[in-house]
């Protein structure tokens, strides 16, 4: 059985412990999908078009890795993906509560599906999107926090 994790996320924008958890994912499982959500509870600054290929643009040393943005059920895009496992990534014990009844929830509704957690590397631990958006529109530098590239972007969106 081909084992397929699905690595799911907003990603808005992908940062150092996004791409940590990534290249972790895919020494683990023959294939990893980057699957970027729609996530219409909030207002993302990037489309979900500029974060799929900022995605892509950071991943592509990994050749078991591939991006994909989907607006579904995360259950249902890993059905429709082929995938065994979900991964999810815990930064901290304030994502365990939250994670752990996602988990719940999606093994209710696709009990086949397996849920795997990962922890980042401890220089990533306390990064989040959200800072770093906070971080870059208040022109600081998030350079060792995101790829050059996601830097960039960062900076274009907020001059």
């Amino acid at each position: 059985m081909q084992i397929i994790a699905i690595y799911p996320g907003t990603f808005d924008p992908i940062t150092n412990g996004h791409i940590d958890l990534i290249a972790r994912a895919s020494k683990l499982y023959q294939e990893v999908i980057v699957a970027v959500a729609v996530n219409s509870n909030k207002t993302p600054l990037f489309t979900l078009d500029e974060r799929v290929a900022l995605a892509q643009a950071v991943t592509p040393e990994f050749s078991n890795v591939r991006v994909i943005g989907f607006d579904n059920l995360l259950v249902d895009c890993a059905h429709e993906q082929g995938a065994n496992v979900i991964l999810r990534g815990l930064r901290a014990v304030s994502d365990f509560e939250y994670e752990f009844q996602l988990a719940g929830m999606n093994r209710r509704l696709a009990p086949q599906l397996e849920t795997m957690f990962l922890t980042p590397a401890e220089q990533y631990e306390f990064i989040s999107s959200s800072m770093i958006r906070e971080i870059a529109r208040l022109k600081g530098d998030v350079s060792s926090f995101v790829p050059e590239i996601v830097r960039h972007c960062l900076t274009q969106k907020f001059s």
